[in-house]
This record gives C-alpha cells, structure tokens and sequence, in this order.
C-alpha cells in the first residue's frame, strides 16, 4: 500500500526540513525522506571519544532577539530551545597572513567591527564606517532578509564585484585583506563572486555571533522534533531512486531503493540539483536550463583534521582563527598549489565541559579540490553503507595530516604535544554524508559577471515539484532558511506566508 501525502520533501537537509515545518504548521500532511542513517544535510555531526564535531556548522549569525535568523527560528518554534554560546565580541573571527604574528579582529556589533579595526587602522575609521554601510544597504535589498517585504531582486546590486567593490572602500591593501578574511565562508573567492555575498555572509555575524553548543545537528533534532508535533512523517534511511509520473507529466509518486512507493500532490526537491535532475528525467526538462545548469562549476572542497586533545593541554579560544598564506591569497583562497598545501586554514576549538580555559578539541579546514581523491572516486563510504577506499588513500590522508599539523604548529606552538587522537574528512566523506557534488562545501560558484546563471527558480517545469536548499540562489544557515520560506511561498501564497511572519514579529 502507498500512502499518500499533500507534500513529500526529499532531502532533510536544513532547506527542506525549514520548508516542511512551514507547511506542516499550515496543516498539511507532510513527509520527509533522506537517505542517511543521519538527519540534516550540512547540519550533520559526528561523535568520537564522547565529543561532538560539527561537518558543516561551526558558528551562526544573527540569533540575537530582533534580528532576523532569530525571528525566522522563532517562528520555527526552535529559538528558545538552542543552546547557544556568544562568541568573543571584540573579535569572533581573528584573520591572519603568514609569519605576522597579528590577528586582526572582526567583531560582534556594527560600532565594535569600525572601533576593534580602527585600533590596527586608525587613518581607516571613515571608510571602515562606509563599508559597514554599504553591507547594511545591499542586504537591505533582499527579499525576506528582513523578514517581510522586498518582492525581488535589485539586479544592480547583483552585479556589484566583491573586489571591485573592497577596492573602492580601501586603497590599504592590508586592510583589504582583512576585510576580506572570512571569505572561507562563501567558499574564498572575493575576485569573481557578487558582492552581495560577502555581504549577505558577513552581515549576519557581525550583528551576533554564536557556537551552536554540543553541534549544529541540535537544529536539525529541534526541527524534527516540531515536525512530528505536528504530525509530519520524517524515515531515515529512505534513499529515493525513482520519480513516477502520470499521463499528463504530472510527478504522482517517489520509489526508495527500498522498493517503498510514497505518492503526493506536491513535491520538494531538497537534494543536490543535479540528482534532481536525474531523478526527474533530463527529457522532461528544457534543453536551456539543463546546459545551464551543467555547466555551473561546484565550489571548492575542503579537507578537515578534528583533533582531540589531551585534558588542559591547550588554553580555549572563543572564536575562528583564519589564517592565510600571505594578503594575496585572501582574492583567491580556494585555488592552492599542492606542494604548499594548506595556505589558507579555518581553525575552530571546543571548550572543555569541566574546565572550559582549555579546549577539549579543534578543528581545522583547508580547501581541497576533488581531483585530489579522484581515484577513489568509485568508493563509497558511510556509517549507513561501510567500505575500506584502502591503504593508498590511507596513506593520502596521514600525508595531509602532517602537512597540517606543520602549519598549525607555526600559529600554536607545540599543539602536537596536545593532540590525544586525529580524525579527518575529505572530498569524498562531504560528497557521500552530504551528496554534494563533488563534495562541494556551498553548491555552486557564483559570478558577478551573470549572477543570474546561477539562480534558479525554487519552482520547475513539473507543475508539482518545487526546489530548496544550497543549490538554489543562498547558501549558509541563512540563506537555506530565507530559500525555504520563499519555496513554501510559491506554495501557499507569498501572502499566507508574509501574514504568518508579521503576526509572529508583532506578537512578540
């Protein structure tokens, strides 16, 4: 027997659980399928030796009472059950290059970011102010990142350039970099991508800055949870591998590998877009969009050591240290030589629970491209589904931990002697928890050269069948969340939609 459901969501990555929680509250009868032992996509963590690690989340912005994460979490009915930690206001990332021992601050609250800057840059304070502006202004201009209003884009902000537009900020070429510094966030390329997102990701951290305690995947359990107050059906472990359509091209029902059938009348792609393509058929889709589509290039991966720490061995420190090669690299951090891997570095600690001075554990990123784990390309490994990828790629792993480990020993003298135990990720542990492409960290590049290209519509030309996540328009926590409101907004009306969140916002 095949149930049947108003609205199946394929994927439980944060983009389709935020959109069924919307419609589940909306009454409908909502499920969610993915394929992994783990709900959550990118929100997914893992535990080694009793402490949790985060894959994807390691911190979130603008969770302060007001802004607008929080509006939309409260909204999810999720907000007050987060355990959150604020981070270091004068200074939640510090950016670094090469041998100077320096880090410079960005820190929480639009005065604070100009105040902590200007102490390294004195003669800059006028135009850190316009630049603090400026980001303010163009986040403005986007639909739902105040919540409510703002219908569509303002296509002249979309074509603004990340680095022409730090140069007009700035000639100091220092404090470019600096500015510049957290661009790992948006997959470190500030020559090429559109302005507005730097200023979309940046933006949100510098009004709040927050650790998820004990992981991201609390969002994830919060979000399943309310779905099933509300009556919603989410199955792990559900792989969906076949789309069935009626006579009139009509999406009528999904199979699992597992041979179950689930029909509905409406249907959201939360999967990486060019499964959906697969799964939907490639004849069924105009030839314009499909050759669009392929031809994006996926952003960077990224190789991470979680390092476990011998007890009080290493003082905590409350924010991300990013770290670069020398101020150049900061334009292109995601292209690297190999022989001098890593040159850039995102480094991250945990306190410990009894002793929170000291770290408990770190963990760093650096970027990595697939090629270098293309020959074991064919494997495929997961808690859900185990394989051996064997000794070489082993091998690869130790020879990256070292380099690592070299150049995190130039930032914390002597972190070897503190290290207990060393787990990594690669490319491939991203590609097969998360099925990105590639193992892509945030969907696809963007241009500001044709910031179109890379935006699709969250509706498709199957009548029934709507897409959500990082592959369409936003990455990020924030960017998923506002692509899944505006998902559901195709759904049930961009008024149902707007009226729900200003009965929310005037309520509290």
């Amino acid at each position: 027997m095949k149930k049947e459901y108003d609205i199946l969501v394929i994927g439980s990555g944060l983009g389709g659980l935020v959109s069924a929680l919307i419609l589940a509250k909306e009454g409908l009868k909502v499920c969610v399928l993915e394929k992994n032992n783990q709900y959550g996509g990118n929100l997914q963590t893992f535990s080694r030796e009793k402490l949790i690690f985060d894959t994807g989340v390691h911190y979130l912005g603008g969770l302060t009472k007001g802004q607008n994460l929080n509006q939309f979490f409260s909204y999810l009915e999720i907000m007050d059950d987060l355990e959150l930690q604020l981070m270091d206001e004068d200074g939640y990332d510090r950016i670094s290059f090469g041998e100077n021992e320096i880090e410079y601050p960005h820190a929480q609250g639009y005065q604070n970011f100009v105040e902590q800057l200007s102490k390294y840059f004195p003669e800059e304070k006028g135009n850190l102010e316009n630049y603090c502006e400026e980001i303010q202004y163009v986040c403005s201009q986007f639909p739902r990142y105040h919540v409510v209003g703002k219908d569509n884009y303002n296509e002249e902000i979309l074509h603004l350039n990340t680095k022409r537009f730090i140069e007009s900020v700035t000639q100091n070429k220092k404090l470019q970099a600096v500015l510049l510094g957290s661009n790992f966030l948006y997959a470190g390329d500030s020559e090429n991508v559109p302005f507005y997102v730097h200023a979309l990701t940046v933006n949100s951290y510098i009004q709040s800055a927050y650790k998820c305690v004990n992981g991201g995947s609390q969002i994830s359990k919060l979000l399943i949870r309310k779905l099933r107050e509300y009556g919603a059906e989410v199955h792990k472990r559900s792989e969906v591998s076949e789309f069935i359509f009626n006579e009139n091209n009509v999406l009528s029902s999904v199979k699992t590998k597992e041979g179950r059938e689930y029909a509905a009348k409406q249907f959201i792609s939360n999967i990486e877009i060019r499964s959906s393509i697969k799964l939907i058929g490639e004849e069924r889709l105009k030839k314009s969009f499909l050759n669009r589509v392929l031809s994006w290039k996926p952003v960077s991966s990224c190789f991470s050591i979680y390092l476990v720490l011998k007890p009080q061995s290493l003082p905590n420190f409350n924010y991300n240290k990013y770290h670069y090669s020398s101020e150049e690299q900061v334009w292109n951090a995601f292209r690297y030589r190999k022989e001098a891997w890593p040159e850039t570095f995102m480094l991250s600690s945990t306190p410990s629970k009894h002793h929170p001075e000291f770290a408990e554990s770190l963990t760093a990123i650096s970027y990595m491209d697939f090629d270098e784990v293309k020959e074991w390309e064919n494997t495929f490994n997961t808690v859900a589904y185990e394989d051996e990828r064997g000794e070489a790629y082993e091998k690869f792993k130790l020879e990256k931990i070292e380099k690592m480990l070299d150049a995190l020993e130039k930032k914390i003298p002597n972190v070897r002697h503190a290290i207990k135990t060393i787990y990594t990720s690669s490319p491939l542990s991203y590609r097969d928890y998360i099925g990105n492409y590639e193992g892509n960290m945030y969907g696809y590049m963007k241009s500001s050269e044709n910031p179109l290209k890379t935006m699709v519509s969250p509706r498709t030309k199957i009548d029934n069948l709507f897409l959500t996540g990082q592959s369409v328009n936003m990455h990020g926590i924030l960017g998923v969340t506002i692509g899944a409101f505006n998902t559901c907004a195709e759904i049930l009306g961009k008024e149902t939609i707007d009226m729900r969140l200003t009965q929310m916002i005037n309520k509290n």
